[in-house]
């Protein structure tokens, strides 16, 4: 490797998006003297790493094998093993924005020093954005990504999704959607601008197709509000507005709309329906107490009401929607009366982009193998006040 560590941008903004993989295995390969590389995506439940570049690799697989790529991509830190013929493996986290798309795999002939295993995470953290990028021209990643078929309502709610993280100065912030690959109308949006961090959760009326389509026009309509500059209750009132002169009442949304000041942990809210908002503050998990207002788009001119509520430092906000806290499989007691506290309470020392995944296992265990009944969201948030979040942006 030369002096001065090399740099993969120029390399991949020149080249078609289906070949970035193939790209960054050649830079890795000449820049790194790397006897093999691969790259290895999230599926679309976080529930394992696959190559993205050959049809098998010996450490891809589910990450509750806990392979060494399963331990970077939870702890976000890059790390190297010895491999039998004396050798050595790489692999540093590819994750753009608190994103974790997966973990790239570099196999040297000897041991990496401190210096080249910070060069390749400056390589993964490009390849990271480029592949955010690539995404919107290209089908391979996302192939490489799902591990069966998606339903159609499953296609359109992922593609409206703003990512599965997102984090920086004072936040850090995760969602989860299930069935992954047959969501209905469960939804989350974020989206983060001069020191506001709006967030929304949506359940949308239905099945299938017909749940996916409402949710579309609720979460479109609230973007184009708050591109536009309005405010969280335009934003709700312009929703609910296109949804009933869509439907005419027949169908409606549930949603809860938070708009969280990163600086001050300020939160402002409108709850229009079913999603419930839990926090955890040292050990303790409470309820959110907010007033409910009618759901997005049961009646004409609807108007809402801003409600305040203060976060502390190192609160952990925690917003699901029905599926999750109504949930009562076997007859058991709803899964957020007593289950979800106590998961809740588990992840404490998980960064947020653990956690939510760790919630959700622990929602599928509660089913013990049964399908679920209905559509899942869970978004986990963290607020440190003035310091940095694990895992955020370094």
């Amino acid at each position: 490797m030369t002096e001065q560590a090399p740099t993969i941008g120029k390399h991949i903004r020149t080249t078609e998006p289906d070949r970035l993989a193939i790209i960054a295995e050649e830079f890795v390969t000449q820049h790194f003297d790397a006897v093999r590389v691969e790259m290895l995506l999230a599926d679309y439940r976080v529930a394992g790493l696959w190559p993205a570049l050959r049809s098998a690799h010996e450490i891809a697989g589910a990450l509750r094998d806990q392979s060494a790529a399963a331990r970077v991509f939870a702890s976000q830190r890059p790390l190297y093993e010895k491999l039998p013929d004396g050798g050595a493996r790489a692999l540093v986290p590819i994750t753009a924005w608190c994103d974790r798309l997966g973990v790239l795999a570099v196999d040297l002939a000897e041991e990496p020093s401190s210096a080249t295993l910070d060069a390749l995470t400056a390589v993964g953290d490009e390849i990271a954005v480029a592949l955010t990028a690539a995404d919107r021209s290209t089908d391979h990643y996302r192939r490489t990504r799902r591990r069966q078929r998606l339903t159609m309502a499953a296609e359109m709610q992922w593609d409206l999704l703003p990512g599965r993280a997102l984090g920086g100065r004072n936040f850090l912030l995760a969602g989860q959607l299930e069935p992954a690959y047959a969501v209905n109308g469960d939804h989350f949006d974020w989206a983060l601008n001069d020191n506001a961090l709006t967030i929304s959760v949506l359940n949308g009326d239905g099945n299938g197709i017909g749940a996916t389509m409402l949710t579309v026009l609720a979460v479109n309509a609230m973007r184009n509000a708050r591109r536009s500059g309005g405010t969280l209750m335009e934003q709700a009132e312009l929703a609910s507005d296109a949804i009933f002169s869509q439907y005419g009442g027949k169908n409606s949304v549930a949603t809860l709309l938070l708009e969280v000041d990163i600086i001050t942990g300020r939160v402002s809210a409108i709850d229009a329906g079913s999603p419930v908002a839990l926090r955890l503050r040292g050990g303790a998990v409470g309820l959110v107490d907010l007033d409910k207002q009618l759901p997005l788009g049961m009646f004409a001119d609807t108007r809402y009401d801003i409600q305040h509520f203060d976060l502390e430092p190192h609160d952990r906000m925690v917003v699901v929607s029905d599926g999750v806290h109504l949930a009562a499989p076997g007859g058991q007691q709803p899964y957020g009366v007593v289950a979800l506290a106590n998961a809740l309470r588990d992840t404490r020392l998980q960064p947020a982009t653990e956690a939510v995944t760790s919630l959700m296992r622990s929602f599928d265990d509660y089913h013990a193998g049964d399908d679920l009944l209905d559509d899942a969201v869970i978004v986990c948030l963290d607020w440190t006040g003035n310091e940095r979040p694990a895992g955020a942006p370094r």
